[in-house]
Formats: structure tokens, C-alpha cells, sequence
């Protein structure tokens, strides 16, 4: 187990890390990027909105707390996300 400092670089650099996980993830649900996993472009909306959701939640549960670059990438990843999840819904 490793001592819990309070590095501010490495809990944004986490952060980041975190949130453009997340981005990915969606973007592979949305049929966006191959799955890394199976090397297949598949599509699950239901997957792509619980992790839009996830971020969401992040945001609210994070509002205040956040440098401005921080803040910045999180609300352009959900932005981004929002449009492409509306741009596969209206595919059907």
C-alpha cells in the first residue's frame, strides 16, 4: 500500500486520466473506435449513456472543486460524447 499524498500535478494528471478513460470507453460503445478487446468496431448505446452518465455525475459531484483545465477537458469530453451519442440515436 502506498502513502496517500496530496500532489496536486498527480491527482490532475489522474483526473485526466480518469475522465478520458471514460471518453474512450464511450467512444467505443458509440462504434466511434475498435474495440481494443475483440478488434471490432461494436455499438451499445445503453453501454455509451451509463458512461455519459458516469461522467455526469463526475461533473456535478466535482462542480467547484476543479482547476479550470480541469473543468475545461471534462465539460468539452462531455460535450463531444453528448453530440456523438445524439448523432448514433438519430441513426437508430
Amino acid at each position: 500500500m502506498t502513502e496517500t499524498t496530496t500532489d496536486p500535478a498527480r491527482e490532475a494528471a489522474l483526473f485526466l486520466q480518469l475522465v478520458l478513460g471514460l471518453q474512450q470507453a464511450a467512444m467505443v460503445a458509440l462504434g466511434k473506435l475498435m474495440n481494443p478487446v475483440t478488434n471490432r468496431i461494436e455499438r451499445s448505446l445503453e453501454a455509451a449513456r451509463s458512461t455519459l452518465d458516469t461522467l455526469g455525475v463526475l461533473e456535478a459531484r466535482t462542480r467547484g472543486n476543479l482547476e479550470s483545465d480541469e473543468q475545461r477537458v471534462l465539460t468539452q469530453v462531455l460535450t463531444d460524447l453528448r453530440m456523438n451519442y445524439l448523432d448514433e440515436v438519430k441513426k437508430g
